[in-house]
């Protein structure tokens, strides 16, 4: 196992009717930006539990954070915040709220640019408290200091890396309304987000991998019953719970990890506008397979433990692993090929440029170069 540093400050608050908390957690002198997505929240009545708890604050609203939250829109919500003098931001919505007002709490206390705090890699070393209450169950930026950035201008989608949120409600019932399709994005997320720091190499740490395994497993169980009903409180406080396990750092002590999946997959989002959830699901399944005689322990382990593979030879039981993991994105309804979108050889030939361009190079081996990645493209078609 590597050295490392853990450290989680985020307080997770859990369970129905937890979003009439927030007094509890907010000093009522401050003075809030609430920031939104497109409007759900008003559908499914969390914007009045939000209201109504916060009753008497002074607070400021802010609309429209889309999903791959454009940094277009985060100008605006920085303008107002500075503007209005505010002392925290709120954020209410799903992962890409958290994410783009991640951005916009830094962004208020900062001189320069949004764009260039993400481009540029700036270390953040101030920004104003953020807290938020979570609607749909798939980044974990509810109890992670990450956050991902689009820039329509120049079609560019870069990480971003601020504080843990200072506090994050969780209620599974606010879960009920959401659509089929971004339940199903958002177990790909956190299936994906898993993988990228379990499906390294064997024998890091035993501890690791059982928890890993552990959150696996269970999505595996409980999609099929989501499918079904989307409304049991029991597997929708499972899902939600293992969406914020995924990637607030629990699996990822001492251990290497990979995200080249994610990282193609981003530019898919920035080039085509797929949604991040289904990009997991169309690249995962051939980066295993491009990547399988360097992960080939892993892939094996994964195999036995997961979905019960325990004959034939080694390439036999890799494949099997590797189609598994294809079947069940395709349980949930999800595209698991590029040529399903319309998506060809001018995208893959722009993204192994990006790659070439920049001189990235990613995975547990940081071997996942432009040619690596344009393979890996191409065995998604």
């Amino acid at each position: 196992m590597n050295n490392f540093i853990f450290r989680n400050p985020t307080k997770l608050i859990f369970g129905k009717g937890t979003i009439s908390q927030l007094p509890k957690e907010i000093d009522p002198t401050k003075k809030v930006l609430l920031t939104f997505g497109g409007g759900s929240v008003k559908k499914n009545g969390v914007y009045d539990q939000v209201i109504k708890a916060l009753e008497g604050y002074d607070l400021v609203e802010f609309w429209g954070i889309e999903p791959n939250p454009k940094v277009e829109t985060l100008r605006k919500a920085v303008a107002l915040g500075k503007a209005e003098k505010v002392d925290m931001v709120l954020a209410v919505g799903g992962g890409s709220v958290v994410d783009g007002s991640k951005l916009i709490a830094a962004s208020i206390v900062s001189e320069l640019d949004p764009w260039a705090l993400v481009s540029n890699r700036f270390p953040i070393t101030e920004s104003l408290p953020l807290a938020s209450v979570l609607t749909l169950p798939a980044t974990g930026s509810e109890m992670n200091s990450g956050a991902v950035i689009s820039n329509a201008e120049t079609n560019e989608k870069f990480a971003f890396y601020s504080f843990h949120p200072v506090f994050s409600i969780l209620d599974p019932e606010v879960t009920f309304s959401l659509p089929e399709f971004q339940i199903s994005c958002g177990i790909a997320d956190t299936f994906v987000h898993t993988m990228e720091q379990y499906l390294t190499t064997p024998g890091q740490s035993p501890l690791m991998d059982r928890w890993a395994e552990g959150i696996l497993l269970t999505l595996i169980e409980i999609a099929p019953e989501i499918m079904e009903d989307k409304t049991n409180y029991d597997l929708m406080s499972d899902f939600m719970l293992c969406a914020t396990m995924a990637l607030n750092g629990f699996i990822s002590m001492g251990v290497s990890q990979d995200w080249t999946t994610h990282m193609i997959g981003h530019e898919l989002t920035a080039l085509k506008g797929v949604t991040h959830g289904e990009t997991l699901a169309i690249v995962l399944p051939a980066t295993m397979t491009v990547l399988s005689e360097q992960k080939k322990g892993k892939i094996l382990q994964y195999g036995e433990r997961i979905w019960g593979i325990t004959e034939g030879s080694e390439g036999v039981r890799v494949a099997e692993a590797i189609a598994c993991t294809e079947r069940f994105f395709r349980m949930l309804g999800l595209k698991t090929r590029l040529s399903e979108l319309g998506i060809g050889q001018d995208t893959i030939d722009e993204i192994e440029r990006r790659f070439n361009e920049r001189q990235v190079a990613f995975g547990e081996r940081q071997n996942v170069t432009g040619p690596v990645a344009r393979a890996i493209l191409e065995e998604c078609l």
